[in-house]
């Protein structure tokens, strides 16, 4: 492609309402341009790269033998209705009435479409396994987009669904998917690592995410330097505490202290001059719509979404003052876990079984208790993991030791169980002639997000660093001869060749000044660089520049294509890539 014919509106300067450097990246580089909030166009040299790995992941879904096809992104609300999740999924999801006032939503996800769609056509098990899958637009109402392509409303996706007899057969249908997705991110070139993942409001009790691993990620991922765990810090499992139960051990009676304007565990402990490790916090949360109790070590963290699912729940919100005061009889600051009202069932992390004598809240304004027994003055529904995990801990699957790093998700695979099909009676009959509900698996991929992922990990002060199979052109062929003649006709014989070879140029016969085209080359970050001036010319050679690793080299114009071949092989390998 000539890019004195192309459209690439780059812009020198950062985009004011840009927070990340893909964003910055991708309106500089003239790939994006936003419409409205968190809703953007694809630019030319933009769609190219979203494309290049939406042909990757369909080549990949294909060969684990999953079929294309595409669903409508207007859906009926009464599906919805179905399936239970048209007042659960909440706000994100965008509503609206046709002119004679039926209910649709935008479609951020299709399970409810797709599950539809088979009930009425899947009747008998020699009909099955079946994977279907789509690549389209989806709509997310996020409460606050951000971050470009990273947190967008309007996204691109491919989202497949497998349906299955049984359990077996769902389970391995899940690892094919999960194999083709290592696949299919081992080929774009990214650095990544598929992770345990809660399911969050898709549903089914066993997730992975797959993770870009990238300093800049909004996730956190507890990963092992032994094995292979990996989770992301709400499904990270914290290993059973090794030691003697203490819940009811010998300890003195229960008594209050006072500890005026002393709120916080911070402030607790300052006050009473004890480390925060021998504190119990009580919280309060309401778990679909009733009251519960957590308890955790003054110096950890509850993990709300662990406390969701022992509850079996659905949505967890903290408790406002207002409830706080009408469960405890006290402000925010001075809930404890005793003396609670019977309906309001109190679970506790594990790691508090191996001691006692706590302090904790008194269930009085200024007051807290000391030489608490959790055995004896309370009444634990449930001792459990129930806080988030931390670099000192230990792999839950091995016990050595674990590191945390930051990661982007952009994929995420599912198992569904029937979930969906015994709500929506989607139900087929076995070999034995009985009737039971399918065995459903949805597996997500983020196909505009990972082009900002790939920057997020790619990049240097002076742009983008794209991996060669998803770069919007694989090399740019700089021409800077001016009016001499000769160079560009040099510059266009190579611009031919590397053509025929099947391979994508960008070959900049603009009349820019070269610190112009070799800015622009680097903000877009095209892998191969081909530089052809005058001086080169005379000399029989055309500078290579890689613009991954920063490195020149000098190709002679005698014998261009065998050195090109060699070269560009060169490049691929310094990304981990294999040259088909």
């Amino acid at each position: 492609m000539r890019l004195s014919r192309y459209y690439i509106p780059t812009i020198k300067e950062d985009p004011a309402d840009a927070e990340v450097v893909s964003h910055k990246l991708l309106v500089r580089a003239g790939m994006i341009r936003k419409l409205t909030s968190g809703i953007y166009n694809y630019l030319p040299l933009g769609l190219r790269s979203i494309n290049k790995v939406a042909r990757i992941v369909r080549e990949e879904m294909d060969r684990a033998g999953a079929m294309e096809m595409s669903m409508p992104m207007v859906q009926p609300a009464d599906l919805w209705v179905e399936s239970g999740r048209w007042d659960y999924y909440g706000k994100e999801l965008l509503r609206l009435k046709d002119r004679n006032g039926r209910e649709y939503c935008l479609g951020p996800t299709h399970e409810e479409v797709i599950t539809d769609l088979v009930r009425g056509d899947i009747k008998s098990y020699k009909q099955l396994p079946v994977n279907l899958y789509q690549i389209q637009n989806k709509f997310r109402d996020e409460i606050r987009p951000r971050f470009g392509l990273m947190r967008g409303r309007e996204f691109i996706m491919k989202d497949a669904y497998s349906f299955d007899k049984d359990e077996e057969g769902a389970e391995k249908s899940y690892w094919e998917m999960f194999e083709a997705y290592k696949a299919a991110f081992s080929r774009i070139g990214l650095r990544f690592k598929p992770v345990q993942a809660d399911s969050g409001a898709i549903g089914g009790d066993f997730s992975h995410e797959f993770m870009v691993l990238a300093e800049t990620g909004e996730d956190t991922i507890a990963s092992c330097k032994s094995c292979e765990f990996g989770a992301n810090l709400e499904k990270a499992k914290v290993s059973a505490p090794v030691g003697e139960d203490m819940t009811n051990a010998d300890c003195p009676a229960m008594e209050d202290v006072a500890t005026p304007g002393s709120h916080t565990v911070e402030e607790v402990c300052r006050f009473l001059d004890i480390p925060a490790d021998k504190l119990v916090k009580t919280l309060l949360f309401v778990v679909d719509g009733k009251p519960v109790a957590a308890l955790v070590r003054g110096d950890r963290e509850l993990n709300d979404i662990k406390l969701r699912n022992i509850m079996g729940g659905n949505e967890v919100e903290l408790a406002d003052e207002a409830t706080v005061k009408e469960i405890t009889g006290a402000p925010v600051g001075f809930a404890g876990p005793f003396g609670l009202p019977e309906d309001v069932p109190v679970y506790a992390d594990h790691e508090l079984c191996v001691a006692t004598d706590w302090v904790a809240g008194a269930n009085k304004g200024d007051t807290h208790v000391r030489h608490l027994s959790l055995g004896r003055d309370c009444t634990i529904e449930k001792f459990a993991d129930l806080r988030v995990i931390e670099p000192t801990d230990f792999c839950p699957e091995c016990g050595s030791e674990i590191e945390f790093t930051k990661g982007i998700e952009v994929g995420h695979v599912f198992k569904l169980g029937d979930k969906y099909s015994e709500k929506m009676e989607a139900t087929f009959l076995d070999e034995n002639g009985k009737t039971k509900n399918l065995v459903m698996g949805c597996y997500g991929i983020g196909i505009s997000r990972i082009v900002a992922s790939a920057i997020e990990q790619n990049h240097d002060d002076n742009g983008c660093c794209f991996p060669p199979p998803i770069a919007p052109f694989e090399v740019a062929l700089i021409s800077l001869g001016g009016k001499d003649q000769d160079v560009a006709d040099k510059a266009e014989e190579l611009y031919t060749d590397i053509t025929r070879l099947g391979i994508e140029v960008a070959y900049d016969d603009r009349k820019e000044r070269p610190g112009v085209k070799f800015a622009e080359a680097d903000l877009i970050g095209y892998p191969m660089q081909l530089v052809l001036g005058g001086k080169g010319l005379k000399n029989g050679i055309v500078e290579a520049k890689n613009r991954k690793t920063g490195e020149k080299i000098e190709l002679p114009l005698d014998g261009f294509a065998e050195a090109f071949a060699a070269w560009r092989k060169d490049v691929w390998n310094s990304w981990g890539l294999e040259l088909n």
